[in-house]
């Protein structure tokens, strides 16, 4: 398959790169920030039922984000129920005080707690945003004589022991292909058998579009025999595996096919005993749902994780958008594909957020009259889609989020053709908002006080422009299974080339499908593209509320806010791949470049010395020139991104972003040398900690912890009190059931298979 086999080394090169202390890249610093999630006002103005449908909702959320750890590296579920272990037996306080005994310092055990609050908060041992491993900043040797000489070692020593002998090397391992998230030799993915390779992925790809399946609920697993013949397994998650059952849509999918020369074999049943824990609670909030619409959404949501149909979910999506303003919002499912090397297969993410019942008017209004101002974007009115869907908004706090926290709008098909929903997460973007000074990069100083007065104002206006007109609009071209085109062929013109469309998606392919590892990228930077050109409008700036010299500022902060992240994003590129680690920032980058393209002054990025000695970097905007050379440069970037999407030109789509996300060491800029200027400045992303719903009788409890490493702790060993110790031996039975396919012997621990 083109690459020679991968993984074979895996395990090689794991205790050597266990020595040295790791650089900062690949740590979490001891004074990370930490913020807690605090909706307990919300919560207070629910209702009896409605707690209980979100408790229920949030439980569903919980048990579904264990599935993260299977979906991330080999060892994330063995270093998830080790800690566990530990923190259930003795909190942190408790074991500090063996940790002490045992020889750490308190910066060392303060280092231990960041890690765990880290794998956490991420689900597993590799950034959630950047997709880069951390390691614990402390000796290991220190580390095992803790986990050893534990509480919980004493009570179970051979489990605890066998669990850190399958984990406590890749823990620490900074082995370069396992130093990121990727495919092949890129980096290592538990979403692929570790002898996939790129070529693997599109080839399985195409199978999948043959038989009309989506990627979104798979895994892939290859095996090769001893005739060097490839074959696959296509894995669907669901609770029912292979016993059998009512003939549905799916099990007439589950059969061996040849395609291509190759062989493909069509299971389910992955991540089934975790998946059965979503569908109990999903069933038990159904009883408390609100209305039609959502017992009918929680209906198609259970049939989908127990059949393994993402055709059922798209129907419970549907009920999710037609579920207009509910009191208790939620998304549950396989949505976000940014974490798939290859872009195609979602993280499993589970949100609940509480209507704010006095929420303002103002505001709402907002929504509704952005929702009429589609004819502002940059590109034709034949391949806009904003006539006949009315998107809805509501202003919430979030309850509980596994792993991203946001609902987030349903899937592209469902957009263009039923609609969709957006959310303000109040208290998220309060934790968002909170800015120090002293720690505001690569900005002059003039600059400071402005941002900081206007960050919050203007991301109001970014988020709400970024997702309700840039997400929720512009076409796709397709044509149906029976031949149907949604597009005029004779009269649709090209605004690129004054000519007739020349292609579009056939039935089966979607927008992931086809343009798949730039895909989600290509979407943030057309979103963000969008919040940026539109937010020059006033009509928007006067729906927002800002007029004269304040939506100026709005404006400017705006603007110099993406220029400034344009920079930061160099810390998610790997310069030994080539390659970007996070769609969000890879799309940033692509538009400071778009703007530096744009000359005439209007940005500058110039290396400088800071005060400390160090080097430094800044960034400058000329106010004076975003209407009159960003706003066309933006235009016309804009428009074309758009026209490559809506007619399915692969081709020209990865040439243009492609292009533009290169990273170089070409002047006036020097972005690789510049790279190294933002690592030695960089400020680690904060950890949230969250609250937990706790049923006593009949009545739902909210249990609230303190900001710290500590207190997130806390809040897990706290988050399953009734079957802890049975999900870390189900997250390590299916993690060892699988082990083969990375080449490494992580046999399950005594007691555990």
């Amino acid at each position: 398959m083109g690459e020679p086999e991968a993984g074979s080394e895996f395990a090689i090169g794991a205790a050597a790169a266990a020595g040295p202390m790791a650089d900062t890249q690949y740590i979490l610093p001891n004074d990370i920030g930490v913020s807690s999630l605090d909706c307990r006002e919300a919560f207070r103005l629910l209702s009896p039922t409605e707690r209980l449908y979100a408790h229920h909702l949030s439980r569903a959320a919980w048990y579904g984000g264990l599935a993260v750890l299977l979906q991330t590296s080999p060892e994330a579920p063995y270093i998830y129920a080790l800690l566990s272990r530990l923190f259930r037996a003795q909190d942190p306080d408790q074991l500090r005080q063996h940790a002490l005994a045992e020889g750490l310092t308190e910066e060392e055990y303060q280092a231990f707690l960041v890690y765990a609050a880290g794998v956490y908060s991420n689900m597993g041992n590799y950034k959630s945003f950047g997709d880069t491993k951390f390691v614990p900043n402390l000796p290991k040797e220190k580390l095992e004589r803790v986990i050893l000489g534990s509480k919980a070692a004493q009570q179970h020593p051979e489990e605890v022991r066998g669990l850190w002998q399958t984990c406590g090397e890749l823990m620490f391992s900074l082995e370069s292909r396992l130093r990121h998230l990727g495919l092949g030799k890129e980096g290592i993915t538990t979403y692929f058998s570790g002898n996939c390779t790129m070529e693997d992925a599109k080839l399985a790809q195409d199978f999948l579009d043959s038989q009309n399946l989506s990627a979104y609920n798979t895994r892939l697993f290859k095996e090769v025999d001893q005739d060097g013949k490839p074959h696959y397994e296509v894995r669907l998650a669901s609770v029912l595996g292979t016993e059998p059952s009512l003939d549905t849509e799916m099990t007439s999918k589950l059969k061996s096919y040849e395609f291509q020369g190759s062989d493909f074999r069509v299971t389910r049943g992955d991540y089934a005993p975790i998946l059965q824990k979503v569908v109990e609670h999903l069933e038990k909030a159904k009883t408390y749902a609100a209305n039609s619409h959502q017992e009918q959404m929680l209906a198609q949501y259970i049939e989908s994780f127990t059949q393994g149909s993402i055709e059922a979910h798209k129907k419970g999506s549907r009920f999710w958008i037609q579920d207009k303003g509910p009191i208790v919002e939620s998304y549950i499912g396989f949505i976000e594909s940014y974490r798939d090397p290859f872009g195609s297969r979602g993280e499993f993410e589970g949100s609940v957020a509480l209507k704010k019942k006095k929420k303002k008017k103002k505001f709402h209004t907002a929504w509704i009259q952005t929702g009429r101002l589609c004819q502002a974007h940059a590109w034709p009115g034949t391949f806009k889609k904003c006539q006949g869907l009315n998107p809805s908004h509501s202003c919430l706090d979030l309850c509980s989020f596994a792993l991203v926290p946001a609902p987030p709008p349903p899937d592209d098909d469902l957009r263009q053709t039923e609609g969709f929903k957006n959310v303000s997460l109040g208290n998220v973007l309060a934790v968002a908002y909170a800015t120090q000074r002293e720690k505001l990069t690569f900005l002059e100083e003039d600059d400071k006080d402005l941002y900081i007065r206007w960050k919050g104002p203007s991301f109001d206006v970014q988020v709400g422009l970024h997702e309700l007109l840039g997400h929720g609009s512009g076409k796709l071209f397709v044509q149906d299974e029976k031949g149907a085109f949604n597009f005029d062929q004779e009269t649709v013109i090209n605004p690129e080339t004054g000519e007739q469309i020349q292609s579009w998606y056939r039935s089966g392919e979607t927008w992931d499908s086809k343009f798949s590892t730039i895909a989600s990228s290509y979407e943030e930077c057309r979103a963000e593209s969008v919040g940026l050109y539109l937010c020059l409008n006033p009509q928007v700036l006067e729906i927002f509320g800002f007029e004269g010299a304040d939506a100026e500022d709005v404006i400017y902060v705006n603007w110099l806010n993406m220029v400034r992240a344009g920079l930061l994003a160099l810390e998610f590129y790997t310069p030994e791949a080539t390659s970007w680690r996070q769609a969000h920032m890879q799309a940033r980058f692509v538009i400071l470049r778009v703007l530096l393209e744009a000359g005439e002054g209007l940005v500058s990025v110039t290396p400088t010395t800071g005060s400390d000695g160090r080097p430094d970097a800044r960034v400058r905007l000329d106010r004076g020139k975003i209407r009159s050379v960003g706003k066309p440069a933006l235009e016309r970037f804009l428009r074309r991104l758009q026209v490559l999407k809506s007619t399915g030109d692969v081709a020209g789509g990865r040439a243009l972003y492609e292009g533009y996300a290169a990273v170089t060491d070409a002047p006036p800029e020097c972005f690789l040398s510049l790279r190294d200027t933002v690592l030695l400045r960089k400020e680690s992303r904060k950890l949230i900690v969250q609250p937990n719903t706790r049923l006593e009788g009949s009545e739902v409890q909210l249990l609230e912890y303190e900001a710290s490493a500590a207190g997130l702790i806390q809040s897990f060993s706290e988050r399953f009190p009734e079957d802890g110790p049975e999900l870390e031996e189900i997250l390590t039975q299916l993690a060892s059931a699988d082990a083969r396919f990375w080449k490494r012997p992580c046999e399950a621990p005594s007691g555990q298979a």
